[in-house]
C-alpha cells in the first residue's frame, strides 16, 4: 500500500476519506440501542470546528429527551407528511406512501438545530449582503457532524418534512431561531452505500455535476 503523503494526509488517508464520504447515508431505519454519549461528546465538538460566515457560529442545538418534546415532532411530521401524500397523485402516491422517510419511532437521540438569525457573534462580518450564510454555515456544521458520525459507525437522519414554526413553538425557542435540521442519530439497521430513495427507485443519482463555463 503506498505511503505517499499531500501536504500531512497519507494516500492511505484519502482513501478512507473517499470511502467515508460513500458510506454517508441518510438513515432512517435505526437500532433502537443507545449511542455512546461519549461517542456522541466528541462528534458534536465538530460543530466547534466548523467553518461559519465571520466566525459567527450560528448554530443552536436542542436534545429532544421528553416524551413530550418528541410526541410533538413526531406528530407534526405525521401531519406535514399527510399533507406532502396529498400532493402526489397515480404511482408516484403509492411509491410515496410506501416510503419510510423518518426514523423518529426508533431512534435513541434527536436533536434540533437551528440557526440563530440574530447572533451578534461575528459583528456581522459577511452577512449583510448574503444574510443566507449564516444558516449557510449551520448545514456545514451538520455536515462535519455527520460525517463525524458515519466516522464511528453511527448514522443520521435528516428529516425535513415538518413545520418548522409549529416546531419552533412547540420546543420553546428564540423567535429569532429559525430551524435547520431536525436530526434522528442512531445505529443503522444496516449499512449500505446507495441511498434509499435509489435503491427504491424514487430517483437516479447523477454521475457528476453539471459545470458551466463563463
Amino acid at each position: 500500500m503506498t505511503t505517499s503523503h499531500i501536504g500531512q494526509f497519507s494516500q492511505a488517508f484519502r482513501n478512507d476519506l473517499h470511502a467515508l464520504l460513500r458510506w454517508r447515508r441518510d438513515v432512517r431505519r435505526f437500532r433502537t440501542d443507545p449511542v455512546d454519549e461519549a461517542t456522541l461528546t466528541k462528534c458534536l465538538d465538530a460543530f466547534t470546528l466548523a467553518p461559519s460566515v465571520g466566525l459567527s457560529q450560528p448554530w443552536r442545538i436542542v436534545r429532544l429527551t421528553s416524551e413530550a418534546a418528541r410526541k410533538a415532532a413526531l406528530e407534526n411530521f405525521e401531519t406535514a407528511n399527510a399533507e406532502a401524500l396529498a400532493g402526489y397523485s397515480g404511482e408516484t402516491a403509492k411509491q410515496y406512501a410506501g416510503l419510510k422517510l423518518t426514523g423518529m419511532r426508533e431512534a435513541p437521540v434527536q436533536i434540533a438545530v437551528f440557526c440563530d438569525e440574530a447572533t451578534a457573534e461575528g459583528k456581522g462580518l459577511g452577512v449583510a449582503t448574503m444574510p443566507e450564510m449564516l444558516r449557510y454555515s449551520v448545514v456545514s456544521a451538520i455536515m462535519q457532524f455527520w460525517l463525524m458520525l458515519r466516522a464511528e459507525g453511527i448514522g443520521l437522519g435528516w428529516v425535513s418534512i415538518l413545520d418548522p414554526k409549529a416546531l419552533c413553538r412547540d420546543l420553546e425557542v428564540a423567535d429569532t431561531w429559525s430551524l435547520i435540521g431536525y436530526l434522528c442519530i442512531g445505529h443503522p439497521e444496516e449499512d449500505t452505500e446507495q441511498p434509499e430513495l435509489e435503491r427504491l427507485g424514487w430517483e437516479k443519482r447523477h454521475p457528476c455535476p453539471d459545470i458551466l463555463d463563463r
